[in-house]
């Protein structure tokens, strides 16, 4: 039920933080763009419109970095989740 939900629910949400628009058509993705691409990419909900968009007009370099840093992030986050779990658990 929940992994159903969150996958109609996901392409809707990453599509708006994406900035999908259609006067951007032909530009380069901007900052919001690349991190919505990168957040849906991470999430396994990217649209094939993005994906498109991405390739053609995007520079690889960006979203590799723009990668880099959400997974540096990520990882930050579970880790100090589950040391304050452990802390609270008084292990």
């Amino acid at each position: 039920m929940t992994r159903r939900f969150l996958r109609r629910l996901a392409p809707a949400v990453f599509s708006i933080v994406a900035g999908d628009d259609e006067r951007d058509k032909g530009k380069a993705p901007g900052l919001r763009q690349v991190v919505g691409s990168v957040l849906s990419a991470a999430f396994g909900v990217q649209n094939s419109k993005n994906r498109e968009r991405d390739f053609k007009h995007g520079k690889a370099r960006i979203f590799i970095v723009t990668g880099i840093v959400f997974t540096a992030l990520f990882i930050a986050t579970v880790f100090l989740v589950v040391k304050l779990v452990l802390t609270q658990a008084g292990t």
